[in-house]
């Protein structure tokens, strides 16, 4: 997602603790050209830049009230140029642009995860049909998970 982010962005973040919502925006790190390694979730420190090919904006609102937010800033953030990342925006409802990216990912036992991606408006929408586009265009490098398909049918021999 990173390498087709243009600037100006808001990706909005959903999911449960551990779902890895601070792992998509370590990509989104790696796409933008920053240091990936450097990301981290900024539950105490509220906002994390990261410096790429465009600015990069992090935050984790987990523990912060309706009031806190108003005094964080993070709309002066949402500029046209910089990607911005929420993770917990669902706190930050009457702040999030009309237009932004909704990201929900969830758990998907055993050891995978769902991501369900949502464009809001004109940009977003670009940005999830571009996404699209080139996920299609790639190559699974290995086999995340096997299915086994059972006919209830019992089958006919052969002759």
């Amino acid at each position: 997602m990173g390498a087709l982010l243009r600037g100006g962005e808001v990706i909005a973040l959903f999911g449960e603790l551990g779902t890895g919502k601070t792992s998509l925006v370590r990509g989104m790190a790696d796409g933008l050209l920053a240091d990936s390694a450097a990301v981290s979730s900024p539950t105490f420190t509220l906002i994390h830049e990261y410096r790429g090919r465009l600015p990069l904006i992090h935050t984790d609102l987990y523990r912060l009230t309706a009031s806190q937010l108003e005094d964080t800033g993070l709309g002066d953030y949402v500029d046209g140029h910089t990607v911005v990342a929420i993770e917990w925006a669902d706190r930050w409802r009457e702040g999030l642009p009309a237009d932004h990216l909704e990201v929900r990912l969830s758990h998907h036992p055993p050891a995978a995860r769902q991501a369900l991606l949502t464009a809001t408006g004109p940009s977003s929408a670009r940005l999830l049909a571009e996404l699209r586009t080139s996920l299609s265009r790639r190559r699974p490098t290995r086999v995340v998970r096997q299915s086994r398909v059972q006919s209830s049918r019992p089958r006919r021999a052969s002759h």
